[in-house]
């Protein structure tokens, strides 16, 4: 909403233009046009763009080749992005992004064609955090948002730094679960930016747990207690991951659904607190934050 996407979007498409001007313009390093690695993004998940062929319509319009776009947050600008420190870091780590192979099966990167300082350029307003608040007032840092499923899932780790700076406490998202999202928050960007959280907040919902206990989603919303037994191994492994892999406190929030029955809710509970673990109903999209000290 600030127009930081359209940056990253930007830089990303200037690094492929530039890419195919070096090889237009004589190619002295010897890239082998079929073996750029380097692809387009939009910000539109269009899989009519996925594999394309470009450069076509005679000599003066580029060397016809394989082609294709991602969507801009899988963009690798957008990992490197909410992993830098600041902008010379940026500026470092864009140059090292590999874009393409020469003939010789040599890796050739975005230093290489002297694409980092534009491509910084492009970025430098988008690099500081937005800062935001919520329906009810509570400051929040919305910056960066690299996929989960192939990058590391996380804001940016200057967003992170300026949050801890100015609150006494600090609430950050790790997406996709505790066997994905959590532990590439922890092994990547705590890392890298010297962090140590003091407690992870695990949510889990009995629709969820439903489905992984194998109720179709068509019957999710039925009361079924015997998926919903089958299902809470799921959650609990995502438990004994914080607290026995990586040692830290952790606490199950309960995203309370209308459709979820008190004998559901009292089962997921009762089977964490029999385990020792820490377990909240949270109600707070219906009631705000306010019903939320607990947790």
């Amino acid at each position: 909403f600030t127009g930081d996407f359209h940056a990253i979007g930007a830089a990303n498409n200037l690094l492929a233009a530039m890419l195919g001007n070096h090889i237009y313009q004589g190619n002295v390093l010897d890239i082998d046009p079929r073996r750029i690695v380097w692809r387009r993004c939009v910000d539109m998940n269009d899989r009519q763009l996925r594999f394309v062929v470009d450069g076509m319509g005679g000599k003066v319009n580029g060397v016809p080749r394989e082609d294709g776009f991602d969507i801009t947050v899988a963009s690798e600008i957008m990992a490197i992005f909410c992993l830098a420190s600041d902008i010379e870091d940026l500026k470092a780590r864009l140059a090292r992004i590999v874009v393409a192979y020469t003939r010789s099966g040599e890796p050739v990167t975005a230093g290489q064609i002297n694409a980092q300082g534009a491509m910084t350029a492009l970025l430098k307003d988008a690099l500081k955090p937005n800062l935001v608040q919520t329906l009810e007032g509570t400051p929040a840092f919305v910056h960066g948002g690299p996929f989960a499923n192939i990058a590391h899932g996380c804001n940016s780790i200057m967003a992170t730094r300026m949050a801890t700076h100015f609150a006494d406490y600090v609430v950050t998202e790790a997406g996709f679960g505790a066997d994905l999202g959590a532990e590439k928050f922890l092994d990547i960007k705590c890392r890298m930016a010297g962090l140590k959280p003091d407690a992870v907040v695990i949510v889990a919902t009995v629709r969820a747990l439903k489905y992984n206990g194998g109720v179709p989603k068509a019957d999710l919303n039925n009361e079924n207690l015997e998926a919903l037994e089958k299902g809470l191994p799921n959650l609990l492994k995502h438990v004994e991951n914080i607290t026995k892999v990586f040692k830290l406190p952790a606490v199950v929030a309960i995203n309370a659904f209308p459709t979820d029955t008190q004998a559901e809710l009292k089962l997921v509970e009762d089977r964490c607190k029999a385990l020792g673990v820490n377990v909240k109903l949270s109600e707070v999209w219906a009631k705000g934050g306010e019903v939320e000290l607990k947790l």
